[in-house]
């Protein structure tokens, strides 16, 4: 028997188009009545959409832990065992239809692949985007390679980035590839390093912006920072100035935790919100003059990069099949460049 009251389910996926951590979390307290059951069975006793062959994959990653250590299938449970599983979060019930789209592809194995996502490219079919997206894309490049294990080879996800930011991205091929990857974000034993250009001249070269983001209780579509820590979840982005321009900020951030809208929502929460960012109000003049030639300049400077100045720089994990430390790069994309540009010889004539 298992104690109700302990009984805790985390869930890393929501609604919103950027969906950073994409992993289910689970925690059992074993009853004192417990009698001897291998840990597959008590699992696939518990967690119901669950196969026997999903909880044993997840053991063999190292996914399954008994009062915080790694077991195997066939470990027994026993009265007061802490249970802890992370399993990747399952694909919605959609049709994928494979389509010809461009990929810039910056690495594949057999096990994953690392990819740099266009602006204006949704992550998966949804809502709104059955087609079109780097999922569709992905299904057609993977439709003619060979089986593994007699399985057909499809996107897994275990991260996200919003579809009007750039960047690096790593989805996994297989099961076992998606279930370690899983664990590894779960586990933070990942760096996430994104560039962004924010409104303001910020007061010190680097920083620290810890606050809980959650969903807005006004807008569901939106997510805001509570200082509040009994609402939302915990959230920490560090950041360094890489140059500044008077009326906007270049900056560079590293997640330490990977939040829906993270760097967006608390550059928001800090006074200064990104460029162009529709959602979080970067999409008005914030900062600057009155004149009508600065006016213009900055409008001319939203259809450059019409969307909000972020990109997903780099991203390093380590393989989760080898284990190897891998480090990924992707290049700032030119509209965010000729941004960029823009300012910085607007900021030397000024």
């Amino acid at each position: 028997m298992v104690n109700s009251k302990k009984n805790i389910t985390e869930s890393r996926c929501n609604s919103l188009d950027e969906q950073q951590e994409l992993y289910e979390h689970h925690r059992f307290v074993a009853d004192k009545g417990q009698r001897p059951l291998r840990i597959d069975k008590f699992l696939v006793s518990r967690l119901e959409s669950k196969s026997r062959n999903k909880i044993q994959n997840a053991a063999k990653a190292g996914n399954i832990l008994v009062n915080d250590y790694a077991v195997k299938p066939n470990y027994k449970i026993k009265p007061g065992d802490v249970v802890s599983i992370v399993l990747a979060y399952p694909p919605r019930e959609i049709e994928l239809i494979p389509q010809d789209i461009p990929v810039k592809i910056l690495y594949e194995d057999d096990h994953i692949i690392v990819v740099n996502k266009d602006a204006g490219m949704v992550v998966h079919p949804g809502y709104g985007n059955y087609t079109g997206t780097l999922v569709n894309a992905l299904v057609y490049h993977f439709k003619d390679l060979p089986l593994q294990n007699q399985e057909k080879v499809k996107p897994g996800l275990v991260h996200r980035i919003d579809k009007n930011t750039s960047g690096v991205l790593v989805i996994a091929k297989n099961e076992f590839s998606q279930t370690r990857l899983a664990k590894i974000f779960y586990d933070r034993k990942i760096d996430r390093v994104y560039q962004a250009l924010v409104w303001g001249d910020l007061k010190d070269d680097s920083g620290t912006i810890t606050g809980n983001i959650g969903r807005s209780l006004k807008n569901r579509k939106v997510m805001q920072v509570f200082p509040d820590e009994s609402y939302g979840k915990h959230a920490v982005t560090h950041y360094n100035v890489i140059e500044r321009f008077g009326y906007v900020t270049l900056v560079e951030c590293k997640l330490e935790t990977g939040r829906t809208h993270q760097i967006r929502a608390h550059f928001k929460y800090l006074g200064y919100p990104l460029f162009n960012d529709e959602t979080y109000g970067g999409d008005s003049i914030i900062k600057g003059t009155t004149f009508t030639k600065y006016k213009q300049f900055v409008n001319n400077c939203f259809k450059i990069c019409p969307r909000q100045a972020l990109h997903a720089k780099s991203l390093a994990f380590y393989h989760p099949v080898n284990e190897n430390y891998m480090n990924f790069e992707a290049p700032m994309p030119e509209d965010m460049k000729h941004l960029i540009e823009k300012w910085k010889s607007y900021s030397r004539h000024k």
